[in-house]
Parts: C-alpha cells; structure tokens; sequence
C-alpha cells in the first residue's frame, strides 16, 4: 500500500507468496505513473538508484551471544545485541537461529547445524558477541566454559567456520564480530591452516580494531554494545553491505566518547553490489528451499497452546513463546472458574534439572520481574490479562522431552485453606532442544591446536538437520588463515582473572553497574572502559553514557 504515490514508484513489481514451507514469486508487472515522455525525461537528469540484480536462494543467519561465562568477566549486551538484530534480520527475510550462552560443545554443535542450512546461493550471516581475541590473524570466540587461561583449543576459529562456508558455494559470507581483537597471551599456537578460496564474496564486520577492545553502554535495565547501537540504525538499508557498514563505521566515529578507543574495521573481498535486502529466489531448485524450511522450522517449532480442565472447575490456558531460540517463555491464565471460587492461581513446578531456571523469578506477572528484560509481542496475551510467566533458559541442554507440573492453588469463599491440584504436561522438546547440540559432533576440545579443525565435524545420526537434508557434512580439510579475515575478541578479559581463576566462584565476576553521573559525548570525560549506547534519534543526537566499565584486554 502506497499512500502518497509519485513518479518514484513506478517499475516492474512482482508478489511473493510464501508458508511455513515454500515461497514462490508472480510474473512481473509493469506500472508507469504521469506520462511516458515526463518519465524518460526523469529517468535520464534524475535517476533513481538501480534495483539490484543479485538475489540470493536463501538468507540464513547464526546469532551467538554468551554472557554469563563460568571463569571470566560476565557480560551484559549480548542479550539486547542479538535480540534487536535478529529482529532486524527477520525483517530482511533471514531464517535466524539466536541462542545465547553456549559452552565448547553447543557452539560446535550450532555451527555445525548453521552449516546444514547452508546451499549454492545462500547468504550466510554468523554473529558472535561474548569475550574473543585475535591471534596471527585468526578471530577466536571463547565459549563461556572456557578455562581461565583458555587458548585455541577450548575456542572456536572464525576462519575454519568461513572456509567451510566457503564450501557450500555460499552467494554471501558475512561475518560480525562483536568481540575485542587483543592477543591472548596465554596461547602462542600458531594455526596451521590451507588458505581460503578466492570467492570474492566475503564481508568481516569488526567492532574494533586489531589489538582493541570492544565496549559495551548501560541503558535502561539493557546493555548494547557499541557497535550494534550503530548498526541497528543502517541494516535495513537498500546498499552494498560494505557500503552500509562503511556508513557505521562513519557514524561511530563522529560519537566523540568513542573516538581513539573504538572504531569498525571493516575487511572484504566483495566484488559485486550485493546487499542484505537482495529478495529471495528459489526457483532453479524449490525442493533445497523447501528442505531448508522445514529444518529451519525443527529447531524453532513451540508447544501449541492447550486449556487444562481441573476437577474443582478451573480451566487454565497453558501458552509458550520463543525469547530466542533457546529460551521460552510459559505462561499460565485462568480462563474459568465457579462462582465459589474466590481466588485462584496456576504456578509452574518440578522442572528437569537439564534446564537453566532461576526458581525465584519463576511464576512472576510480568515477563520483568520473571527475568525477561525484552518485548515480545508473538504468542503472548495481553498485558490487561492477569498471568504468570516462566522463563526456560538453555533449552540446547534438554537430554529428554520437557515435562512439569502445573500446580493449582485455590480457595472456596467458604473456606479459610488453600487447596491444590496437579496436573503433569509433557509438551516434547520445544525450540532447539529438539538438535541434541550437547552431543559431541566431534571430540571436542581434546585434541592439541594443531590438528584441531572444525573442518573434521562430523553429523550425528540424532541431527534433526541432517535427517531433514539427509546428507552429512563433507570430510574434513586443512582450515584456513586467510589475510582478509582476521579476527577480534570481544569485551577482553584481564589476565587478573587467569591468575585469581581458583574455581567459578573466584573469578566469576558480575558485572554490576555501579551509580556514576551521565556525561555528553561534546564533553567527554575520561573513560575507564565501555557499555551500550541508546538508541539514536537523529543525527544531532548526544549520546550519553553512564556506568562505563573496562573489560580489560589479556
């Protein structure tokens, strides 16, 4: 719907028609506004930016944020920071998987299930913020069961994952590292890996420089990282990828508070326009499409809603929404009840102990106050419906399907005790639980640096991915080194922790802001480290930061 049309919009148009499954597109329409010779004469001293040409047969991206590590400085942005890009990429058509705090042998796993949706044509975004570093050019992401003095052979190598990106004859290869770039001073391996193949499609998105770090800025309840407070506000654009970053890169730095600590650093071999808006097309092979749909669909498929009747006469609907892929959130609502019944309320008990739940935000009325500081508008009912709300962490870890018990508490006007009823529900395994990322795809973290490869992967029977596709991943080869890859960690952790690391709770550091007064970009005071930037409004707009902390380097 156009509501204020003008010569601008006139071209060739085509509908899209899609389902959970398949999409296809109309033949295209040819509409023309004002008169054809105006047009020309448009077309020729005033023309509009090209169309681009590029489409790509599939978009899928891999979102990593790890934040609550075991050994080191726990962080706060990579929440918000995969929550709104996500977002944003849905908006672009990208099939998204968003999981948050990963250990070694789920972010394997997860890469290894990204790797499957992967195809001729397809772009392929991968995003990791959490706590990284760079090494002889290689970008390393520290899963958060990391050691205190990890190295490379408890991390993930950014490079092995391009290369074998590379293998599946990807149409894009974007890499977004929101992580800091120090060395690690505890790992002096140097990689030996092939080099990668000349595609001239690959795109790496730095938050910082080399030997940097990245910053993260307290907002509201919410950290963003900087580098996602820019982003945000140009993903959408209809431009080359290394156009739009390059114009991130800009915005960051004129924010005068950044400048000489932060900046983009943007590395690419890209030889065509092509841009994350390009439109889907699938036609040279809809049966590829329609398998990567459907396994898509396996790892972010909910429990349907259901309505439990109790003897006493109460009936309470039982709901599930998708914070991130490995996070669910359950509610409960009364929908009936007697007359006699005064009061009533349906709580959520006897959880499996694979799940991460914090018992004391468990059966809250708001999604707040249960431990969810996003919105989520999908699945839930209306903030004027009285409900109590649950939230599932770490789904990735269920070894079984999800049963608990819902508990109903009640009370007759006539009566002075509290009356219970139970009742056991088994939904399955929602969300991702359903890929067993906890089983091993490859022995992981066991064998020395020098032959550890993610290349050597290896898919389960039980990958839900790989009985969807049914095919495996390829054999395994040398990785690569690349010099237009480079890599950066994110948030850098101090060697204090290495030294004081004598268990979890040692070094297991929270980081809790602390009040300190607001301090405009135009007067900079001196800055001890990072957090998140608020969202910008204009371009006039002073950003203001308060509780600045440094995630210091190696």
């Amino acid at each position: 719907q156009i509501p204020c049309v003008t010569t601008v919009h006139r071209g060739l148009y085509s509908c899209r028609v899609y389902n959970f499954y398949h999409e296809t597109w109309s033949d295209t329409a040819q509409v023309t506004i004002g008169e054809t010779q105006h047009l020309y004469t448009l077309a020729t001293y005033n023309p509009a930016r090209p169309k681009s040409s590029f489409y790509a047969t599939d978009k899928v991206a891999l979102m990593i944020g790890n934040m609550n590590y075991i050994y080191h400085t726990q962080l706060c942005a990579p929440m918000a920071d995969v929550h709104e890009l996500s977002n944003l990429l849905r908006q672009l058509d990208f099939k998204v998987v968003s999981l948050l705090d990963l250990n070694c042998q789920e972010m394997h796993s997860a890469v290894t299930e990204f790797l499957l949706l992967l195809d001729k044509g397809v772009y392929g975004l991968l995003y990791f913020a959490g706590h990284g570093y760079e090494n002889y050019g290689n970008s390393f992401m520290v899963p958060i069961d990391a050691p205190a003095s990890y190295t490379s052979e408890h991390c993930l190598c950014v490079q092995n994952v391009l290369q074998r990106m590379q293998e599946k004859e990807t149409g894009l290869n974007i890499l977004l590292l929101d992580m800091c770039r120090k060395r690690n001073l505890n790992d002096d391996i140097i990689l030996q890996q092939g080099p990668l193949k000349v595609t001239a499609n690959i795109v790496f998105g730095y938050a910082t420089c080399v030997d940097a770090e990245a910053y993260e800025v307290k907002r509201d309840g919410l950290s963003n990282g900087i580098f996602i407070s820019f982003l945000k506000q140009r993903l959408c654009e209809d431009e080359k990828i290394t156009v739009m970053l390059d114009k991130v890169a800009e915005d960051m730095g004129r924010c005068e508070i950044t400048r000489g600590r932060q900046a983009l650093e943007l590395r690419s071999n890209l030889s065509e326009r092509r841009s994350l808006t390009d439109r889907i097309h699938n036609s040279d092979c809809p049966a590829a499409s329609s398998a990567r749909n459907l396994q898509w669909g396996i790892a972010h498929d909910l429990p349907k809603s259901r309505n439990l009747l109790f003897d006493c006469g109460v009936k309470v609907q039982l709901g599930f929404a998708a914070e991130f892929s490995n996070i669910m959130i359950i509610y409960t609502r009364i929908l009936e009840k007697p007359r006699d019944v005064v009061s009533c309320s349906a709580q959520l008990t006897d959880f499996p102990e694979d799940l991460d739940i914090d018992l004391k935000k468990s059966n809250q009325e708001t999604l707040v106050e249960a431990g969810s500081l996003l919105l989520i508008k999908e699945n839930l009912p209306s903030p004027e419906v009285p409900s109590l709300y649950t939230r599932l962490r770490s789904l990735q870890r269920l070894k079984a399907e999800l049963t608990f018990t819902v508990c109903l508490h009640y009370c007759y006007s006539n009566m002075d005790e509290d009356i219970q009823e139970r009742q056991t529900v088994t939904v399955g395994k929602p969300l991702v639980s359903k890929l067993n990322l906890h089983e091993p795809r490859v022995p992981c973290c066991s064998s020395p640096p020098s032959s550890f490869d993610l290349l050597s992967l290896e898919v389960p029977e039980s990958s839900s991915f790989a009985e969807a596709l049914g095919s495996d991943l390829p054999a395994s080869e040398t990785s690569s080194t690349g010099s237009a890859s480079t890599t950066w960690s994110y948030y850098s952790q101090t060697a204090v922790d290495s030294a004081t690391a004598d268990g979890p709770t040692s070094s297991r550091r929270a980081n809790i802001p602390e009040e300190s007064e607001l301090f405009d970009c135009d007067a900079p005071k001196p800055l001890t480290a990072s957090t998140s930037l608020p969202p910008s409004h204009g371009k006039d707009t002073k950003y203001k930061f308060s509780n600045m902390y440094n995630f210091s380097s190696y």
